[in-house]
């Protein structure tokens, strides 16, 4: 297998694969807001729509335009103005949000939704943008979905099924050429790591943050997770939240997120953090770049 990367002049190319919309700006903003800025052709590739999301934002719950009825139509304009802060490119996968179950036992999924379907026909679509955007690098979520939502959970395994078919000769070849993406990094953002470090620096200056102080008593070192890869996202904290703040519907503009200030961040912890959970490429551990390792012209990859 033979891992095919840019010539010098040539721009590097990462796709990150999210549930909903929102899920972009969350979880690893700053980092494709870095490579962007940087040359890197940077594609969100967004598995539903976010039918399902619930309205978060108290200033809208008395707005008579966001119902049930328009609230795809509004997501996809949070959509469009998140993509042009961060100034990625953007793909829907066109699959129907499931909606996160509540209940003992747990209620069914809803009929048709992505979480229901079969892995390897919803990969088809992953699988086709794969061959098509040709990317070097793949962002997803861990196995556990980041936490435990039926579409994150999804997303997880079909973006491991695509890593594998989009390179595989065999397997539909009318969905384009092969292509075999050079590593695929799960996105560690929630971790009992960062939250402790930015709380123990809230505490010194006699600031803490209820959210963070909250998340470490459910935290444990069982969430520790295996951090790879720190991406220095301190030039990048504004956009971050600007992109996050167009999803009106899904965040509090005055929750306890937005309180933390960015001096903090910086100063406590100013990396977003990964986990290289697969690469085609020799590496050396850890890294600071998501390319380490790719910036060549072939390689041939490993068994």
């Amino acid at each position: 297998m033979t891992v095919q990367l840019p010539a010098p002049e040539e721009p590097l190319r990462m796709v990150a694969v999210h549930a909903h919309p929102d899920d972009e700006s969350s979880k690893g903003a700053g980092t494709t807001a870095r490579y962007v800025r940087e040359g890197v052709e940077v594609t969100v590739i967004t598995c539903t729509g976010g039918e399902r999301g619930d309205l978060l934002n108290p200033r809208l719950r008395d707005d008579p335009t966001v119902t049930l009825e328009a609230l795809p139509e509004i997501r996809r304009r949070e959509m469009a103005r998140a993509q042009e802060i961060l100034g990625v490119d953007h793909l829907w996968l066109g699959f129907v949000d499931s909606g996160l179950p509540e209940g003992d036992p747990l209620p069914p999924l809803p009929e048709g939704c992505f979480a229901s379907l079969d892995v390897t026909e919803a990969a088809r679509p992953l699988v086709e943008a794969v061959r098509r955007l040709r990317p070097h690098v793949m962002t997803t979520y861990d196995e556990n979905g980041g936490y435990p939502h039926p579409d994150h959970i999804q997303t997880n395994r079909i973006s491991l099924a695509a890593f594998d078919l989009a390179v595989d000769p065999e397997f539909a070849p009318e969905l384009g050429e092969p292509w075999a993406i050079a590593k695929l990094y799960y996105i560690n953002g929630f971790h009992r790591q960062r939250f402790a470090a930015v709380s123990r620096h809230l505490h010194a200056e006699g600031t803490p943050n209820e959210m963070l102080d909250q998340m470490l008593q459910r935290y444990d070192e069982s969430h520790d997770r295996l951090l790879t890869t720190r991406i220095d996202v301190r030039d990048y904290l504004d956009i971050r939240d600007d992109a996050l703040r167009a999803h009106a519907t899904q965040v509090d503009p005055d929750g306890p997120f937005f309180r933390i200030t960015h001096d903090a961040e910086r100063a406590a912890w100013g990396t977003e953090d990964y986990e290289l959970h697969i690469s085609r490429v020799p590496v050396k551990l850890p890294e600071t770049d998501l390319f380490a390792g790719l910036r060549h012209e072939t390689l041939e990859a490993r068994a």
